[in-house]
């Protein structure tokens, strides 16, 4: 009877442990993509003019706004962060029209209006790239530049590295998912994770000119991660670091919207 409740003692953590690392090998999208969903019939409403259109992928419709200035310089393909949807991405959208750029946000599975759910990395970089090519022929004859902020970074490089923009852009960027996973959850082994977006293992063989832009006092994705992505990059590359901006703020800083506007071809 000891050697049996001893047993039962000496198991249980581990029964525990591999019950745990199951539910992160599973449920892992719930904990990388806390999208909002926003009711079908739900109506935008900005002050600049706008247009919603919706992009069929396999088994889903993504939900996509596209702001359009009178004679544009070119168009930002913007990839948001992993939280939220297109109703908390598009508050300060007044600044594409004052440097003059259209703008095209969209919404991933499950976020917003989109449908269905995000069930693969390859099946999320796909659909960026079915996106990229429904809007991408409007503008052969002006300038494109892929934006990624947090989550999306991942994404804009990739779109980048197939696609050749005339200018990546990223900002709040990580160098990979497992770098970030295995700061959050260093008891869990990498292998685990089905999500590891490996920008440092790509963002070298991107052929455009590449800014990136971090907060100095981002405590979730510290700015180390930008500076190991410079490091990677062989030609030039400029690093804007926004003094006092965290994570989640970044944007409402001049020197952010100074420095974007700045970098803009």
């Amino acid at each position: 009877m000891m050697n049996k409740t001893l047993l039962i003692v000496v198991a249980t953590p581990f029964l525990l442990y591999g019950v745990a690392m199951l539910a992160l090998y599973y449920y892992q999208e719930s904990l990388i993509f806390p999208g909002k969903k926003l009711p079908k019939d739900y109506s935008f409403s900005f002050d600049l003019p706008f247009k919603e259109v919706s992009i069929p992928v396999e088994g889903a419709t993504l939900n996509a706004l596209h702001f359009e200035q009178a004679n544009p310089k070119g168009v930002i393909f913007f990839l948001h962060g992993n939280a939220g949807n297109l109703e908390e991405w598009t508050t300060g959208v007044d600044f594409y029209q004052r440097v003059n750029y259209d703008l095209f946000i969209f919404d991933y599975r499950g976020y917003g209006k989109s449908t269905g759910k995000i069930q693969s990395q390859e099946q999320l970089i796909a659909d960026v790239r079915t996106a990229w090519d429904f809007i991408a022929p409007q503008y052969t004859d002006k300038s494109t530049v892929i934006y990624g902020r947090s989550l999306g970074s991942a994404l804009a490089t990739e779109l980048a590295h197939q696609v050749k923009p005339e200018l990546l852009v990223l900002v709040s960027a990580f160098s990979s998912m497992a770098a970030i996973a295995k700061a959050q959850y260093p008891f869990a082994p990498t292998q685990l994770l089905r999500y590891p977006f490996r920008t440092d293992k790509i963002i070298d063989k991107v052929a455009s000119d590449i800014v990136l832009m971090h907060g100095s006092d981002d405590n979730f994705i510290p700015m180390s991660h930008s500076q190991t992505l410079q490091s990677l990059i062989k030609k030039p590359t400029q690093l804007l670091s926004i003094e006092g901006a965290g994570h989640n703020d970044i944007h409402n800083f001049k020197s952010y919207l100074d420095g974007l506007a700045g970098a803009l071809p």
